[in-house]
């Protein structure tokens, strides 16, 4: 109660201060509206409230060094996608910010990050119904010949409440060059992280740390056209509250980084690395691993993230008790004018990505009784756990016609990723054409399929193959109409070759866009970045208004 009060006061306060000076004021809203009917042949269910919705509202004001903003948010009920904690309405939201002489103070809600994330990410992510906001006090400062110092303490957000568990941390960056005056050619850059997460112990039988700390180390180094990126990061053990001593493991986990870039005109490389062994951070630490809003680390998937939908059917996410990996990519751009360039010129994108289990019989140390147990540091050999091999041309044809092809091979673990048994293979082929008809009006066509096979023999375990079509007209700047048909054809369970057809029609003024769709989703896996949500089959109408100012 004192929360939304408090949140009341800092609304009026903002516009009545806008009105006597100059301050800015911008936001945004959003409202995402889906009826679910049922559909038993692909599995859909209506609900009682018959439609469901997201809302939020953001208003930020700033003058000078001081900024405040806030953010309602309204779930009546949540997406069926969604949490279903996420319910009601609410300020979860506010913020104070004042900045002087290089500090910045922070009080109330804010997002941080320490490193890449490794051992605390602090972020939103709508489309995963992810919001693990701090609602504590944040300081930074910087600018003091390349120091640059940050410190927080507070809890994360869980849903419309905050976590038990108190969380502390501290982050130091140095750019060599600037702290030495070096004028070199190479750049330098050190980082090093803290955090501390106290979170009461409720077992008394045994010993279970009530502060868990981790840290992590990070290099930078950019030299020309290239940049090379090292992290290194280490937690103590995180046992759970459990009653059976022989469920509670006292292994602490690791985790490095590598990565290396290079880039000029018309080409680029770039190769990945990690490697997790026991990295889950939560902020409770009983709660299960589904339950994303209890996360406070975050380790990107080395995956290519596609875009397309038979690209995207089976996606991967990061696997934070053990894995390896690695990704590499190759950018080139062949000039106009030459053989494969052509008039235009032509784009190629060549990807190749692997996760892999870690070595030995255990998997990982988690997963091991051993307090001194230590998977080998590489080890590719290991249970397979995802791998994709693909290559993306973009392609001029003329003033009128674009195209993009794309082929990728994947292979997939579906015990893994979901559970189930069985080892997928799928070959996909992708083609995007773009015709522009006229001053204003473009026609765009997409075609895709995948050819899969269970390499294990489980047959009756894959969805088998499937096609899809999609047809766009847009008249800019404001419509846009779609039609897309992802059809299941080579599954081998005749009832379940199913059409999921969707349609959608946008239209935009401005700052603001209106779409509203009808259509049919298959159950399936939602990913962005690694991080990976079930989505439920459904059958209904959707409507979407955004609008910013």
């Amino acid at each position: 109660m004192k929360i939304k009060l408090l949140s009341i006061v800092l609304l009026i306060s903002i516009y009545c201060f806008s009105q006597e000076n100059k301050g800015q004021i911008i936001g945004d809203f959003n409202l995402s509206m889906q009826s679910y009917q049922e559909d038993s042949l692909i599995g859909a269910t209506a609900e009682d409230e018959v439609v469901l919705s997201n809302a939020y509202l953001n208003l930020h004001y700033s003058i000078g060094n001081f900024r405040t903003g806030l953010r309602y948010e309204s779930y009546l009920n949540a997406l069926a996608d969604y949490d279903p904690e996420f319910q009601g309405n609410g300020i979860a939201f506010r913020y104070a910010t004042y900045k002087i002489d290089n500090l910045e103070i922070t009080a109330g809600n804010y997002y941080e990050q320490l490193g890449s994330g490794l051992i605390f990410r602090s972020y939103e992510e709508k489309g995963l119904g992810i919001d693990n906001a701090m609602d504590g006090v944040r300081l930074r400062y910087d600018g003091v010949q390349g120091v640059f110092l940050k410190g927080f303490i507070g809890k994360s957000r869980t849903h419309f409440t905050y976590s038990d568990a108190i969380f502390r941390g501290v982050d130091g960056e140095v750019n060599i060059n600037d702290l030495f005056k070096f004028n070199k050619k190479t750049k330098t850059i050190f980082g090093a992280s803290f955090v501390s997460r106290y979170h009461e112990r409720e077992g008394i039988a045994f010993k279970i740390p009530q502060n868990v700390g981790a840290y992590s180390t990070r290099l930078n180094i950019l030299r020309g056209n290239w940049d090379y990126y090292a992290e290194f990061a280490y937690k103590i053990n995180d046992p759970k509250n459990v009653t059976n001593e022989t469920e509670i493991n006292y292994a602490g986990g690791n985790a490095f980084k590598n990565s290396i870039t290079y880039s000029k005109r018309g080409f680029g490389f770039s190769a990945e690395l990690h490697r997790i062994d026991n990295m889950a951070f939560k902020s409770d630490r009983d709660k299960d691993d589904i339950e994303k809003a209890y996360w406070i680390n975050y380790i990107p998937t080395l995956s290519k993230q596609h875009t397309y939908s038979l690209l995207a059917l089976y996606p991967y996410a990061t696997q934070y008790y053990g894995e390896i990996g690695i990704q590499s990519d190759i950018f080139i751009k062949f000039k106009k004018g030459s053989m494969l360039g052509g008039k235009y010129g032509t784009k190629m994108d060549l990807n190749y990505s692997r996760m892999s289990g870690l070595s030995g019989d255990y998997g990982s140390s988690y997963k091991n009784s051993l307090d001194n147990y230590s998977p080998k540091t590489f080890d590719f050999g290991q249970e397979l756990y995802f791998q994709d091999i693909n290559l993306e041309i973009y392609k001029k044809i003329n003033k009128k016609i674009k195209t993009t092809h794309a082929v990728s091979n994947q292979t997939y673990n579906r015990q893994v990723s979901e559970g189930k048994p069985g080892m997928l293979n799928s070959t996909i082929l992708v083609s995007d054409i773009s015709y522009k008809i006229k001053q204003g009006h473009t026609l765009r066509i997409e075609l895709q399929t995948l050819r899969s096979e269970e390499t294990d023999n489980k047959k009756e375990l894959a969805e088998g193959d499937w096609s899809m079509g999609l047809i766009e007209y847009t008249v800019s700047p404001s419509w846009s109409f779609t039609l897309q048909d992802l059809y299941n054809w080579g599954n081998e369970d005749i009832t379940k070759q199913l059409h999921y057809i969707n349609t959608n029609i946008s239209y935009s003024k401005g700052a603001n866009r209106f779409e509203i769709g009808y259509g049919k989703k298959r159950e399936g896996i939602f990913c962005a970045g690694g991080v990976c949500k079930t989505v439920p089959a459904s059958n209904g109408f959707t409507l979407n208004i955004t609008s910013s100012f």
